[in-house]
């Protein structure tokens, strides 16, 4: 059965963004037809344009520009006639149709209000803690939990050298956003208290020029990379003898699965994905929310126990095939548009 499916993502750089290519590159590969609608310069933009058209515009701002380019948007949608449109992010479902098609919102953070999930069929929450935190909001129609998943493809590990990284070094990988929620700069801190590992920061975002400021000012920087925003972190935790995520409120991670399939140690902290997928010592260490001491001990004793990392990876594989597979989730994805649609 073809399904043809809408995307409305009006995000920046983060891991929503890269979960939804991840997603539509698997509901291609199961047969549906796709249509995008984006904030102007994304960068998954090209990859999306190999999926199906894509139209961009900044349309969640109440300007005469946005309210004209929210209402093309609409138009150019309705003329490609999607069986489902999905909204990724709240604000996003400010922009659904109001002709007769399935309309889902795919939360993976926490809403603040309800306003903009008039007519919309059903809520995909990729967390218990997000589906609850509807319900304590007053939502009271359908509402689904579907996880996320980790690439498809295992990608070749990323040659050290393009990150001028000595092939002997211990290399601590983070790839996240770079915002206060992702509490990057108590990886930072941590760091400052072991001595030998090199720190490889995937990602980017506002707090940028700040984390570079704080690694100068712990004398970091002859062993800090920044490598800038990508699509896939794969071959950079591939390349990585340890991966931490020290984010302070989280509702899923979706670099803990990233590394789980990277086959990488995992340090992560108490937020609240972490403390729903992760047992302690059996697929992560846990540390609490920015304890950089207990991140700093957690890198040393990896460094001084391969059998513990070999035992953590081996935990993050299992997790990943018992609850984030891809087959999983796209399959209760299919089943949940084919029953709002009506279908057996």
């Amino acid at each position: 059965m073809t399904r043809r499916i809408a995307h409305l993502q009006f995000g920046t750089d983060g891991g929503t963004e890269r979960f939804m290519l991840r997603l539509a590159q698997a509901f291609a590969r199961n047969g549906a037809q796709q249509v995008f609608a984006l904030r102007p310069g994304q960068p998954i933009q090209p990859e999306a344009e190999s999926l199906g058209p894509v139209m961009t515009g900044k349309v969640l701002r109440r300007t005469p520009l946005g309210l004209w380019q929210a209402a093309r948007m609409r138009r150019l949608i309705a003329d490609w006639r999607p069986d489902v449109v999905m909204a990724w992010r709240a604000p996003a479902a400010r922009l659904m149709p109001h002709w007769d098609c399935v309309k889902v919102v795919r939360l993976g953070d926490y809403p603040a209000h309800l306003r903009h999930f008039d007519g919309i069929d059903a809520i995909v929450a990729n967390v218990p803690s997000v589906r609850d935190t509807c319900r304590d909001l007053g939502w009271t129609g359908q509402i689904h939990l579907i996880s996320n998943f980790p690439p498809a493809e295992m990608a070749e590990p990323l040659d050290r050298s393009l990150l001028h990284t000595p092939e002997a070094a211990t290399v601590v990988c983070a790839a996240n956003r770079f915002a206060g929620s992702k509490g990057m700069d108590t990886l930072v801190d941590a760091m400052t208290r072991v001595p030998d590992p090199f720190l490889w920061l995937v990602g980017d975002g506002p707090d940028r020029a700040a984390l570079e400021a704080q690694v100068d000012r712990a004398g970091l920087r002859d062993r800090t990379r920044f490598a800038g925003w990508v699509t896939d972190p794969v071959p950079y935790l591939r390349a990585a003898d340890i991966c931490v995520v020290p984010s302070r409120r989280e509702p899923l991670g979706n670099a803990m699965l990233d590394a789980w399939r990277a086959g990488v140690p995992v340090i992560a902290t108490r937020f609240e994905g972490a403390v729903w997928a992760g047992r302690d010592r059996e697929n992560l260490l846990f540390a609490d929310l920015d304890a950089a001491d207990q991140i700093a001990a957690a890198i040393a004793e990896l460094q001084g126990d391969p059998v513990l990392g070999a035992r953590l990876v081996e935990g993050g594989r299992r997790t990943l095939e018992d609850r984030f597979s891809e087959a999983s989730v796209v399959g209760a994805y299919f089943k949940l548009f084919d029953s709002l649609r009506g279908l057996p």
